[in-house]
């Protein structure tokens, strides 16, 4: 499932707490997106013809729940990530973080911790 840049947005406020109605998740990102009302619920319903949401309804409102998690989205995201850019493979994007934005002691220190439970797995 392809989610937007904006609807992620949306998908952010609903993962942080859920179900919130459109107009909760316009307070929360209205006035730092610029958006109105009908930008939400555009977005809203095309999560919800995804079936990345689910709406139910609350006297004259809908609520709004994720149906997508949080972790599936961001696999989901790093895997086409890696496949598009990298050829699917994890040591060239680490080789080209780590050369066009220096890499500090503790982020080596924890790549060399992954690697090294990656390698006790085996």
């Amino acid at each position: 499932m392809a989610i937007s840049e904006a609807e992620a947005i949306v998908m952010e406020v609903l993962w942080h707490q859920a179900p919130r109605s459109a107009e909760e998740i316009l307070a929360e990102v209205g006035p730092r997106q610029a958006w109105q009302e009908g930008t939400v619920k555009s977005l809203l319903n095309r999560l919800l013809k995804k079936k990345a949401v689910k709406a139910e309804r609350e006297g004259r409102r809908y609520l709004y729940t994720p149906l997508l998690s949080r972790e599936k989205y961001v696999s989901q995201e790093s895997k086409g990530l890696l496949d598009r850019l990298f050829g699917g493979r994890v040591a060239p994007l680490v080789a080209h973080f780590s050369e066009q934005h220096k890499l500090s002691r503790k982020d080596v220190a924890e790549l060399r911790r992954l690697l090294e439970e990656l390698d006790d797995e085996r």
